[in-house]
């Protein structure tokens, strides 16, 4: 069973092909051998005729597929489910690896030929040469890294709903096919691979797929520290190295230079608390407690290894004094080492920092230290004395050793700190606002915070601020909402006394419409000593997060006003006067649609990029980026480079969430080009496009007619047809989605259906399963015909004009192209047929079907194309291989749906409905 047609498959693809057809068929294999050739014959019987039904919606399909789904029964239709959804999982797994072949085979060409190709757009080295092509200086390159910071942050917003076992074997049988790659392999070694494989392959199928209950918040925690051992701790010092490396190579003065850590990691696990009532200031508590333990175990394992590594004899090699004094201190009593000056210093700085795990709580180390030294006070600490090792190294000649271990290990350190990751505390304005009012009213009665307008808030919150006075009193009773928001404030002030300023650094107001939002954040950090009003100090970054259209075309008025109080600014100077700001996608979506979210959030760069220049203020903008186009999800190489001139100063940081963290961090190879890629972005829109000139005229007014009338049209749908909530909730499986255990997270903020209160991933997440994926098109074929319907002679090249020339314009289409190649109007309107209501069926699927037949018409015209994806092969093709496997899927998805909602509460249909959403999630590979 091939997912690839070998008479359409391009050369450099036939090792996928290979790849593909080994894992199908140990697969296949492995099916019939647990569940008997008639579970393998119906796989293959579904799957013929789902490809017929695809093609052309063919009545006499759709007859054969009901008949014969409705025919299995319970076990045998989980059976079958489990099939086409490792079908997929294993698929990706070799177009992940297909990915590092041709990176690797790339990277070869671009080493060894005489007049290689141009190296790959996205890498760190295509970004290096298009710099110094444009002539930038090295002190111009070197002032971007002093100040630079890019950041992906992780969050706690699964749409993954794969257990870790499932994961660690996947990552198993990746390691496999990257062995077979990487060697010559004898027959007896390619036995022992594929032998391996069906071992790998067995446990999968014979490991619960789906968690049987909800996650916690510490096992979202748990899960995140995954790919720092899957990745992170390897691959981000080899970025490091590389681009030092390649630096020296263009440019004798960047020889030597080590380059600041700018490339840095977040996580939102264990401090979002935005309507999840289960992250606490004890969660915020373990969360950082395990984040240290793994990021100081990883150290000690790699100083135990650089100890076995570096025995050098001191009467062969010169050693530096600052080595014999670290020498002397180390409590290493052995005589075998007595002439290892190198080898007793590193005992010496492992047992220092054992003592500090002991000091943060971390319980015993894996191995215990030669005898008592003294903690580290700082992590500074032990860096300075990981560089003693270094500059003794190259200083007697042994620098080939210091660009080893030890070069990777000081730069982990430098990365990670004791900290690991620094976790953003994150909240709802709405929740601030009655803290600071009860804070207020306990303290003076009567106040009446929430009943004041604005301009009074802000008068007094500033007076406030003004005085080192503390509003709460440990003898006054608080709510339990008051007590648990200072409690959160109140560790990550003790987070910063433990692990360093660095632990926690940011803090996100989800909501944020008013200058006094950020000013009640800063109040509330007061309390517990993170600011200091005396010394005009704050050591937290407030973060306000605009979400809606409406907050979006206000937000530059926000940090107008803000910026206009000297209070704030006297603050802002403690942050180096440098302000975040951070832009949602998702909700902004849900609320005006695709078209009109992304060019709200253009449109809100630059006016943000206006006044901060005008108040002399850095401007870092974070990125709310989800898996999915619908959330801002696609490509980031082609979204960095596509943001207004001027808006990526040195510094981005981008939500990662759902599924497409473990689609680009769980493989090292993949994960370490997704980090060059945010880096090399990040440099070319610093220094070869933040003087780029502005869109012309034409094409902004152009945008905002477009975006006006899509606006129209998506509201007129989601918010203004009577029953679209109805419709929503029964022609998808967000309900089921809802009690789904891929997350702490509820899915709704409230208890209501209303589409306003739902939480923007579990929408897009519904409309992706019914393969529609609504909220990454709707509304633009619509806007595109009433825009030709005025300019019938003109229009289209206009709009083939900007797309040709402008990259916000093309992100935007390339983005709706990917998301129109995975939509399947067949298989949607399957999904409509579990409305139980005709007329209203009748009223809308047939307006949405126009509506994606007009969006793919205007599409294709504007980009040139005769079909979807004519510009990304590489797309067209796996979509093209995949589906085969996925449309199946959503065939038993509806007909398991509808025993369940005609009443059969029986459990194997409520696991073959969440077993098939975690294979139609994996086959789309970002849908939430």
């Amino acid at each position: 069973m091939s997912l690839i047609n070998p008479d359409v498959t391009p050369e450099k693809d036939l090792p996928l092909r290979d790849d593909i057809r080994l894992l199908g068929r140990i697969l296949g294999d492995t099916i019939r051998e647990q569940e008997g050739e008639a579970a393998f014959e119906i796989v293959e019987r579904i799957r013929q005729t789902s490809i017929r039904f695809h093609r052309n919606e063919d009545d006499a399909a759709r007859r054969e597929l009901e008949t014969t789904l409705n025919s299995l029964s319970r076990g045998r239709s989980n059976q079958i489910i489990r099939a086409y959804s490792y079908f997929s999982h294993l698929a990706n797994i070799a177009e992940d690896q297909h990915h590092v072949r041709r990176s690797r085979a790339h990277a070869m060409a671009g080493a060894h030929a005489v007049e290689a190709a141009a190296p790959r757009e996205g890498t760190l080295a295509r970004a290096l040469k298009l710099i110094q092509d444009a002539g930038v200086s090295h002190s111009a390159l070197q002032a971007v890294f002093a100040s630079a910071l890019v950041c992906p942050v992780l969050t706690a917003h699964p749409t993954e709903v794969r257990r870790k076992s499932t994961i660690d074997r996947e990552m198993e049988i990746s390691q496999i096919l990257a062995q077979r790659d990487r060697q010559h392999l004898t027959p007896d070694e390619e036995a022992a691979c594929q032998e391996a494989l069906r071992r790998a392959i067995l446990t999968l199928w014979q490991t619960s797929i789906l968690r049987r209950n909800r996650l916690k918040v510490i096992d979202e925690v748990n899960n995140g520290l995954s790919y720092y051992d899957y990745t992170f701790f390897k691959e981000l010092p080899r970025v490091y190295a590389s681009l030092e490396d390649q630096l020296a190579a263009l440019d004798p003065l960047w020889e030597s230079i080590e380059l600041p850590s700018f490339l840095r990691m977040g996580s939102w696990i264990g401090g979002d608390r935005d309507g999840n009532p289960f992250v606490t200031a004890d969660a915020l508590r373990q969360a950082l407690l395990l984040q240290s333990k793994h990021a100081l175990s990883f150290y000690l394992e790699e100083l135990h290894c650089l100890g076995a590594e570096l025995s050098l004899d001191g009467r062969y090699v010169n050693v530096s004094d600052e080595i014999q004094e670290l020498a002397k201190a180390s409590p290493d009593p052995s005589p075998h080492r007595q002439d290892e000056p190198y080898r007793r210093a590193i005992t010496g700085i492992y047992a220092r920092l054992a003592a500090t795990a002991a000091r943060l709580g971390h319980g015993d180390v894996a191995r215990h230290a030669v005898g008592e030294a003294p903690a580290y006070d700082s992590i500074e600490e032990f860096e300075g004395e990981l560089s003693v090792l270094h500059r003794s190294l190259r200083s007697n000649g042994s620098g080939s050793l210091a660009r080893g271990r030890l070069r990777k290990l000081r730069r982990a350190v430098s990365v990670f700190g004791f900290h690991l990751a620094s976790v953003d505390m994150r909240q709802n304005s709405d929740v601030h606002q009655r803290v600071v009012a009860e804070l207020f009213e306990k303290a003076n009665p009567g106040t009446a915070y929430e009943g004041l307008p604005e301009d009074k808030r802000v008068a007094l919150l500033l007076e406030e601020l003004r005085t080192p006075r503390l509003l709460m009193s440990p003898y006054l009773d608080y709510s339990p909402e008051t007590a648990s928001e200072l409690a959160i404030v109140h560790e990550a002030a003790e987070a910063h006394r433990r692990y360093g300023r660095a632990a926690v650094p940011n803090y996100v107001i989800s909501k944020a419409s008013d200058p006094s939002d950020i000013l009640e954040v800063a109040l509330l950090l007061k309390e517990a000593g993170l600011l200091r009003p005396r010394d005009g100090e704050m050591d937290v970054n407030i973060i306000p997060l605009f979400e809606t259209i409406a907050d979006l075309r206000n937000c530059s008025g926000v940090m107008d006003a803000l910026f206009s109080l000297p209070d704030y600014m006297r603050l802002l100077r403690s942050r180096g006067q440098a302000q975040e700001v951070m832009l949602g996608y998702s909700d902004s979506n849900k609320d005006g649609g695709f078209l009109t979210s992304g060019w709200e959030l253009y449109k809100a760069e630059i006016e943000l990029i206006e006044v901060f220049k005008r108040h002399s203020v850095a401007l870092r903008l974070f990125h709310g980026r989800g898996g999915s186009v619908g959330r801002g999800g696609g490509p980031s190489y082609q979204a960095i480079l596509a943001q207004p001139g001027g808006a990526v100063q040195g510094a981005i940081r981008i939500t990662e969430q759902g599924e497409v963290i473990a689609g680009k961090y769980s493989n090292p190879d993949l994960g370490r080009r997704n980090l060059e890629i945010l880096a090399a972005a990040t440099l070319e829109a610093t220094l070869l496009h933040s003087g780029q000139s502005a869109p012309r005229d034409e094409y902004l007014k152009a945008m905002d007619e477009l975006s006006n009338s899509a606006f129209k049209a998506y509201r007129a749908l989601v918010y203004e047809t009577e029953g679209f909530e109805r419709y929503f909730w029964e022609s998808t499986v967000i309900g089921e989605i809802a009690n789904l255990n891929i997350g702490s997270r509820p899915a709704s903020r409230t208890n209501s259906r209303r589409i306003e209160d739902l939480r923007a991933i579990p929408w897009v997440f519904g409309w992706a399963q019914c393969r529609l994926m609504l909220p990454g098109w709707y509304g633009f074929g619509s806007a595109v015909n009433e825009w030709l319907e005025k300019r019938p002679d003109t229009g289209m090249a206009l709009l083939q004009e900007m797309y040709r020339d402008w990259p916000f314009f093309q992100a935007l289409l390339s983005n709706m192209d990917m998301v129109l190649a995975k939509s399947n109007i067949a298989i949607a309107s399957r999904y409509a047929n579990l409305v139980a209501d005709d007329a209203l069926r009748e009223a809308i699927f047939p307006r949405l079907r126009r509506e994606w037949e007009d969006s793919i018409r205007q599409l294709l015209a504007i980009m040139r194309q005769q079909s979807l994806l004519d510009g990304n092969p590489l797309l067209a093709r796996s979509i093209r291989n995949r589906f085969p496997y996925l449309d199946p899927l959503n065939h038993l998805q509806i007909e398991l749906l509808k025993r369940h909602r005609s009443g059969d509460a029986d459990e194997q249909v409520v696991q073959g409905i969440h077993l098939s959403i975690n294979g139609i999630a994996a086959g789309l590979r970002n849908s939430g």
